[in-house]
């Protein structure tokens, strides 16, 4: 490994742009290379972030270059040829959520990173931040008591013109709905905060939109050490909110943001009789946002080390499972689905297809 990281992107889309800036904040981190589908968008986001060299396919440019790192910024669809690529030539791969559109294929790329040497981190930037580290510490050494009940919400709108884009939902090229592709974050900060997995049921629905996919997913989750949670992911809420409430036996957290979170989107309320814990419960007086910038930061970090991944990039198929275990379990008729069960799963390792309840009036079907 160089003392300078030499970065690669695949994929110059609006999520790039992330990417190549806290590229462009690390002391020791340089883009050297982009490609994307269309060569003209790979030259204007190349000209904007300093001039990398613009390949036509991830082939010649991992010929070419030899990158350390390959951020992967593509749809899910290709992540798996695209991650063993650039095992293959010997890069590390950050690659963002979902990882895959399976759980097979993400399999797959985790033991080609063993087998290559190299680190494979998953971008769930609602991992970051002082507040989440702050009150995934207080959980973790009990000083709230035991967690006993949480909320999970991931109330977003996207209208007809989102899904008008080719690959958007559709089984075959996105993998799932807005359970996968945005429910996924605020799963994937649910089981950062409170661990593993235990039981999974869920259903999929079909409220608004004109999609193959699911526009709505309820669940019930029940987590290893005890905590029952209730799980909405949606694509047709016009008032937009993502929120994740976990009661303890001592008090109540909460976070209400919508695409990233700071101090003043958390809170802890105690429960009676325990407020005079609560100045102990305080936020650091330091505040660092959730941000894409953060997390890879510290993955950068690792790399030039030699560290291990750090917490907010380790783990990559916990929040994939428990998505993958609700379109297990709405196939199933909402079903409880177990980390037994999907581990040898007839189908839904394989694929996340499900049924989905049209609940639309059969006109507009």
């Amino acid at each position: 490994m160089t003392e300078t990281l030499r970065c690669a992107i695949v994929g110059t889309g609006a999520i790039a742009h992330f990417h190549a800036r806290a590229i462009e904040a690390h002391p020791h981190a340089e883009l050297v290379a982009v490609t994307n589908q269309t060569r003209s968008k790979g030259d204007a986001f190349a000209e904007k972030w300093g001039g990398p060299a613009v390949y036509d396919t991830l082939d010649q440019l991992l010929a070419a270059e030899h990158p350390d790192v390959v951020l992967i910024c593509t749809p899910p669809g290709v992540h798996r040829v695209q991650t063993l690529a650039a095992f293959a030539a010997g890069a590390h791969v950050i690659v963002e959520k979902p990882p895959a559109p399976s759980l097979d294929e993400l399999d797959e790329m985790r033991a080609a990173a063993d087998k290559a040497g190299r680190q494979l981190a998953v971008v769930f930037q609602q991992r970051t931040g002082t507040a989440a580290a702050h009150f995934r510490g207080l959980l973790a050494d009990g000083k709230l008591g035991r967690p006993l009940l949480a909320q999970c919400q991931t109330l977003w709108y996207r209208d007809t013109d989102y899904f008008a884009v080719p690959w958007r939902g559709k089984w075959e090229t996105e993998g799932g709905g807005t359970t996968l592709g945005h429910g996924i974050h605020q799963l994937d900060l649910l089981g950062f905060l409170l661990g593993d997995w235990a039981t999974v049921e869920g259903r999929l629905w079909r409220l608004d939109r004109e999609t193959n996919t699911e526009d709505t997913s309820t669940a019930t989750i029940t987590f290893a050490n005890g905590v029952v949670a209730q799980v909405v992911s949606s694509a047709v809420a016009p008032r937009q909110i993502s929120s994740v409430r976990i009661d303890t036996q001592k008090a109540t957290i909460t976070v209400e943001h919508l695409y990233g979170h700071g101090h003043e989107n958390w809170s802890i309320t105690p429960a009676p009789g325990y407020e005079d814990e609560a100045a102990s419960w305080a936020l650091p007086e330091h505040e660092e946002r959730s941000d894409h910038a953060p997390l890879l930061r510290d993955v950068f970090d690792a790399l030039l080390s030699g560290a291990p991944l750090p917490p907010t990039a380790d783990e990559p198929a916990r929040s994939f499972e428990m998505v993958a275990a609700i379109y297990a379990s709405a196939a199933a008729d909402g079903a409880r689905i177990t980390p037994a069960d999907l581990a040898q799963h007839p189908t839904h390792r394989k694929g996340f297809e499900s049924p989905v309840a049209d609940m639309r009036p059969a006109s507009e079907r």
